[in-house]
């Protein structure tokens, strides 16, 4: 079953030789579809080598900060948030009414940091459409924009929508979240100050165009199986 939420809540970078060798490999793949394609530019063919990750989701908003810490076995299903001295861990297959809503923030938060490749493990949940040479909303760039639309059942909050600017590469320079798949921009922000560790290619930060907000990952660390 999917689940992800987006309720807490920008575009040029440079890219270090890694990803771009990464991309090129993506772009050299035909038979891709587009939702692979984006995945693999994040290097998801690493993902099964993946044993814990762990990260810690931020966001400043004017004068003030939130932050919550987790630590997830994906081949496991364990879980762990971490607040300040305490600890709450938990199994996503056996959850009580407390795991299920501490989960809502996990499954908002890992959405932040690895929304590529839930194009490809939710892909059964949404329907999809690829539009060429659109005007991001931030930069006013041209992107591909692709645009999901999950399902009305599951979840903890059906029948949302996705708009992902991407550039030539694959990769995602700013998105647009639409609440119950609404016209209008519940949450528009940027994808920028990437990083690979462990061939997983992160998105540290995330701003709006009014400046007094960043959403950003940090703490992020990847234990493989070698």
């Amino acid at each position: 079953m999917r689940y992800r939420l987006l309720g807490l809540m920008s575009v040029t970078i440079l890219l270090n030789c890694k990803e771009v060798q990464k991309t090129e490999t993506a772009l050299q793949e035909p038979n891709q579809n587009i939702l692979e394609k984006v995945a693999t530019a994040y290097g998801y063919e690493h993902w099964n080598g993946v044993q814990e990750i762990s990260f810690t989701f931020n966001v400043d908003r004017d004068s003030t900060h939130f932050q919550r810490s987790w630590i997830w076995s994906p081949k496991t299903n364990d879980v762990a948030r971490i607040s300040g001295t305490d600890t709450l861990r938990y199994n996503r297959a056996t959850m009580d009414s407390v795991a299920f809503k501490t989960n809502a923030g996990f499954i908002n938060d890992r959405y932040w940091v690895l929304a590529p490749f839930n194009l490809i493990w939710d892909q059964d949940n949404f329907t999809y459409e690829l539009s060429e040479e659109v005007n991001a909303p931030i930069s006013g760039t041209l992107h591909n924009k692709l645009t999901i639309v999950y399902g009305q059942e599951g979840g903890y909050t059906p029948g949302d929508a996705y708009d992902f600017y991407l550039d030539d590469a694959y990769l995602i320079r700013e998105w647009v979240f639409r609440k119950g798949n609404q016209p209008e921009p519940s949450m528009t922000t940027t994808w920028e100050n990437y990083t690979t560790i462990e061939g997983l290619t992160i998105v540290k930060d995330h701003k709006k165009a009014e400046g007094n907000f960043n959403l950003y990952i940090d703490n992020v660390r990847v234990k493989t199986g070698r």
